[in-house]
């Protein structure tokens, strides 16, 4: 679950910034989540989200942008699949994961057991898509079979978070250019039911007193 005060922070910075440094943040936070695991301090699909959002308010094209978070997605893993084939339990000892050492090798025995499918599953998982390249490489899964599970899951979950973003930042607008108008219907809507309750009140204490 995304935490809302994440994408408050993320979202006023990301709203200050140029457009090229949209990109560029985005493309580093996109890539880093595997990478460098910066996925354990913002989820990778937050800026993607909020980057959406900021596309909706024609800021940065949305199609540049879901290509920039696709191929950010699928070298970020890349890369974080050479490191978990290279160092291997050697991750294990880092700060940042050390202490999800158990979930670690749960996702791994389930990785040898289920591979490419469920290198795809995990990148819709917060912690999953911050390990799971690591831990392709640590299993050594052949390079071929997880950058096609990786690509895969990677055009979906880019395009698909990007125009989520896209989409309800549009909705949002819409809503605030009705909200005016839905105000003052609510408003006689209430003051319409408030006089109905009124009079009718008012004519069954006339029908009782009669």
């Amino acid at each position: 679950m995304i935490n809302a005060s994440i994408i408050s922070f993320v979202l006023d910075k990301i709203q200050h910034l140029a457009p090229g440094l949209v990109y560029v943040l985005v493309a580093f936070l996109v890539f880093g989540e595997a990478a460098l695991f910066v996925g354990f301090v913002i989820p990778g699909e937050t800026s993607v989200i909020v980057a959406g959002f900021v596309a909706s308010q024609g800021r940065v094209n949305i199609v540049m942008l879901c290509v920039l978070v696709v191929i950010a997605a699928i070298v970020g893993d890349s890369v974080g699949y050479a490191i978990g084939s290279r160092f291997g339990h050697k991750m294990f000892t880092l700060p940042l994961i050390r202490s999800k050492r158990a979930s670690l090798e749960r996702a791994l025995e389930t990785l040898q057991r289920r591979g490419p499918t469920y290198v795809f599953l995990g990148r819709f998982t917060a912690f999953l898509r911050a390990v799971m390249p690591g831990l392709a490489g640590m299993s050594k899964m052949h390079y071929q079979r997880f950058l096609i599970a990786n690509a895969l899951g990677g055009l979906v979950w880019g395009i698909g978070f990007t125009l989520l973003g896209y989409y309800a930042g549009n909705a949002l607008t819409k809503i605030e250019k009705q909200a005016s108008w839905i105000g003052i219907i609510v408003l006689i809507l209430v003051v319409a039911a408030f006089i109905t309750a009124h009079l009718l009140k008012k004519r069954r204490e006339s029908a009782e007193g009669f």
